[in-house]
């Protein structure tokens, strides 16, 4: 999916966020700002994926904010609290599908979209968002293909819930190889994060999805060896996210490809042609 006009003013609006989670000087965080709005200008038309666009745009404001890393406080807590839900609701989630509905529900834990708020009470919210189900559900035609996943993570907080469906399908049989980011990026989850959840011993193969390299959603040129050895012998790709989805939604090489996710901005919906508030669980073959 490439780069749409409208979503530059999002894409900007999280390089003020992160620039303000380490920096109190206005003068300074608009200096950046108006060098990420420069720099997404000269590159909003290249012929690649939309993540590719907005990763050279936020390592440019993270060199500019001098810091690798300004959600880390931010992830650490959101994890937290993810896990402090996971504990009230985790005697309700008896299914695949009750998992797979979970981890959607998990990925509104997203901080810094200007067309997206986080909710106060996620207690309250997960158990209204649970009662209503899916929007599209395709869990029925995506468990049969799970012998061997690849599964893209995407933010921390739903990690916590990814990681209970993660567990769930190797304890059903299936061989899982789990990707999180190469090295900070947004509040997305890194090796780091997933290794504080205990998932590299849950899962089969926990991998970055690039060596070291702050790169949103999956960028093949980037896979490292083992990540792209595993997603040509796997069965189906669970993508978790927007970001996963732009990278992937024009890719016709890959397996089948579930994508897991909140439509939270509306080039997004009109590509799958649902509306923004959607919870999808989408099978694309």
């Amino acid at each position: 999916m490439r780069f749409y006009s409208g979503c530059m003013d999002c894409l900007i609006s999280r390089v003020e966020y992160e620039s303000r989670l380490c920096i109190d000087d206005p003068q300074r965080i608009q200096e950046i700002v108006d060098a990420c709005r420069d720099q997404l200008r000269r590159i909003s038309a290249d012929p690649v994926p939309a993540p590719v666009i907005a990763s050279r745009v936020h390592r440019l404001a993270y060199r500019m904010i001098g810091n690798t890393d300004p959600y880390h406080a931010l992830k650490r807590a959101n994890n937290e609290d993810a896990m402090a839900v996971c504990r009230k609701v985790r005697g309700d989630l008896m299914t695949f599908h009750d998992l797979v509905l979970a981890s959607v529900i998990g990925n509104t834990l997203d901080y810094g979209s200007k067309a997206h708020t986080v909710t106060d009470n996620f207690v309250e919210f997960f158990r209204r968002e649970f009662a209503a189900g899916l929007t599209v559900d395709d869990t029925e035609t995506i468990k049969p293909l799970t012998s061997r996943v690849v599964y893209l993570a995407d933010n921390c907080g739903e990690i916590v819930f990814d990681t209970l469906l993660a567990e769930h399908l190797k304890k059903s049989g299936s061989h899982v190889t789990f990707a999180v980011r190469g090295a900070p990026i947004l509040n997305d989850a890194t090796i780091e994060d997933a290794v504080a959840l205990g998932l590299d011993r849950r899962v089969d193969l926990l991998t970055g999805t690039t060596d070291g390299i702050a790169e949103l959603g999956l960028n093949r040129e980037l896979a490292p060896p083992p990540l792209a050895d595993a997603l040509d012998r796997a069965t189906l790709v669970i993508a978790k996210g927007m970001a996963n989805y732009e990278s992937l939604s024009d890719d016709r090489d890959l397996p089948p490809v579930a994508y897991l996710m909140s439509v939270k901005c509306g080039p997004i919906g009109a590509d799958i042609g649902i509306p923004v508030g959607s919870r999808v669980a989408l099978l694309r073959k």
